[in-house]
This record gives C-alpha cells, structure tokens and sequence, in this order.
C-alpha cells in the first residue's frame, strides 16, 4: 500500500537549517533565528491536515517515509520510518526526527537526515523568502 501527500510552502530568511536531530515544516509564518530545525514556512498542510490513508499506513511500524524537498532544481530525498505512536495531532507543524520520539508534530522517526545534514545550496534558497517549496510525502507499507 502506499500514500503520498504534496505540500506547498516558503522559504524565509531566517533559516539556518542547523538542527542535528530534526526537520521541521511549518504554516506558521514568522521565525527567528532559535527555530533552527525549521526549513520552509507558510505550509498549506501540518500533521493534523495528513489524508486519513497517509495517517493509517504511517502508524505501521514498517511503514517507510519519503520526503522530498524541491526548490527549483534542488531536490533532496530524506528517508524515515513510521510508528504505530504517531498521531498526526498537531494544527501547524510537521517534524521529521532522526530519534524514535514521538509528539503530536512527529511525521516520522529514524530520518537518515536534519536540518544540519541539507545541501548548502539548497539552504541558501530555503533562505529566500520568495522561494517556493514543495514536499512530497510517501509512505509505503506492506499491510
């Protein structure tokens, strides 16, 4: 089985991408410099916005987790995993972690990537407010 969701978001000129242990995406639409872990603004889906299908087939712990970060022609691919302790709960944020935690923004755990570990040049256009962000969601599980 498998789902995928399409998120649109911004970049901002606060991001510094220096988190060693999460990724964030946000609708919020101010940073500061302390949200280190945040890499696109201004998201038009958070955690609680994820399709009944995404949520269900990511509550597997088998459940594998692309996320694909685009900004113009760079493109990144993180790879995680889903848990039957995730609850796609929170109205805002999406957090893809390199730990097994779990939280209301958990979209997924063991990320093989933070923040800290994107490409410099992808940064520096995550860093221009302009820049349009998309990120595809997929999760593939055999149920």
């Amino acid at each position: 089985m498998k789902a995928s969701e399409t998120i649109f978001a911004r970049g901002h000129e606060n991001i510094t991408s220096r988190n060693k242990t999460t990724l964030e995406i946000t609708k919020e639409t101010h940073l500061t410099k302390q949200g280190d872990c945040i890499i696109a603004l201004e998201a038009n889906k958070a955690a609680s916005d994820l399709t009944p299908e995404f949520k269900k087939l990511a509550q597997n712990e088998k459940a594998k987790i692309t996320i694909i970060i685009e900004a113009n022609d760079e493109v990144e691919v993180v790879n995680a995993y889903g848990s039957p302790q995730l609850s796609f709960t929170h109205p805002t944020d999406l957090v893809a972690r390199k730990s097994d935690y779990t939280c209301s923004r958990t979209l997924a755990i063991h990320a093989d990537k933070a923040a800290k570990d994107l490409p410099k040049t992808l940064v520096k256009k995550l860093q221009n407010p302009k820049q349009r962000v998309k990120v595809t969601l997929t999760v593939e599980c055999a149920i």
